[in-house]
């Protein structure tokens, strides 16, 4: 479901206080974290979604990467996970046991454990887990502590939404399509490790909501601006070719209208790296703001800097 949709319908529901919430629904953050004692509290994120690839099982380890993602934004590691199944009644049980084994092998490769599950008869196949891991309840890296100072890094190529879309339309390279496949089964398990040997201010994951929904709501929690060099961004092999042809997934959309209104573009952009910015990912990168002398020595790619509050909350320079 888009963002602005959400977003609606959430700031509807009862927020109940409990001091062991550390991170809840109502902080639009990339998990939910609990504190079990002064030492230790659960990080806990679900998420799964239809096949975005041909093969069964790149998709299953595609769709564990990505469920596994939210844990690694929020520095945490993941433990155990649940998975989540719909499959249609009569459908091809081979390509079922290889969705579940690419998903099984990718978690695996996390270090993290399959306990079970639940699964429903469906005509449209869906796929992904519930994940749960651990974070020092002083080491959490909420998506609200980016400060003015700090630079952004990220650590992903864009452009897996519209690829995706070329794919369905039959006019992705395979060169391409490979390309966005090792992208999205890329753990951002390595990248998470690095960055908690720095002092990280906020982070969060660029997926569904694309880049600029998901800077939009570390700004907003952040109540900072964040200025973004969009000739530091990376794109996938064939991305921008894809999206000048108007292969554009409807998530881009909206995306755009839930984040536009607070994206103010200061320099000529092409439409088709605007688009980009609103890209649905898959499995994307960590957004990471943290001081400039740790960014450095983080090695990462910068893409921008943190800003006091100036207007919009995203400014594209």
């Amino acid at each position: 479901m888009g963002p602005k949709v959400l977003d609606r319908v959430l700031a509807r529901i009862p927020r109940v206080t409990n001091a062991n919430v550390l991170v809840g629904f109502d902080m639009n953050d990339d998990a939910g974290v609990y504190k079990l004692t002064p030492e230790c509290a659960l990080v806990q994120t679900v998420d799964f979604f239809t096949p975005i690839v041909d093969d069964p099982y790149t998709f299953g380890a595609i769709a564990a990467a990505n469920s596994l993602s939210d844990v690694y934004a929020m520095g945490g590691t993941p433990l155990s996970a649940l998975s989540i199944l719909s499959y249609p009644a009569k459908g091809d049980l081979d390509d079922l046991e290889e969705i579940l084994r690419g998903g099984a092998d990718k978690i695996h490769e996390a270090g993290c454990v399959i306990l079970g599950g639940h699964s429903v008869a469906d005509d449209e196949i869906k796929f992904g887990y519930a994940v749960t891991g651990t974070v020092h309840p002083d080491r959490v890296k909420a998506n609200s502590g980016a400060t003015a100072g700090d630079a952004l890094v990220f650590t992903k190529a864009l452009g897996t939404g519209v690829i995706a879309t070329a794919l369905k339309r039959g006019i992705a390279a395979a060169a391409h399509v490979q390309a966005a496949i090792e992208s999205m089964l890329t753990l951002n398990r390595r990248d998470c490790e690095a960055m908690l040997k720095f002092d990280v201010h906020g982070c969060t994951d660029v997926t569904g909501f694309g880049l600029m929904g998901h800077a939009l709501e570390l700004a907003k929690a952040s109540g900072v601006t964040l200025e973004i060099e969009a000739g530091a961004l990376a794109f996938l092999p064939g991305a921008l070719e894809y999206a000048r042809a108007g292969a554009i997934p409807g998530g881009l959309k909206n995306n755009r209208e839930f984040a536009a209104c607070e994206v103010e573009v200061v320099r000529d952009l092409a439409s088709e790296v605007e688009n980009l910015l609103y890209d649905p990912q898959t499995s994307g990168g960590l957004l990471i703001s943290l001081p400039e002398k740790d960014a450095s020595a983080l090695g990462l790619p910068r893409i921008g800097r943190v800003t006091p509050p100036q207007g919009k909350r995203i400014r594209i320079v």
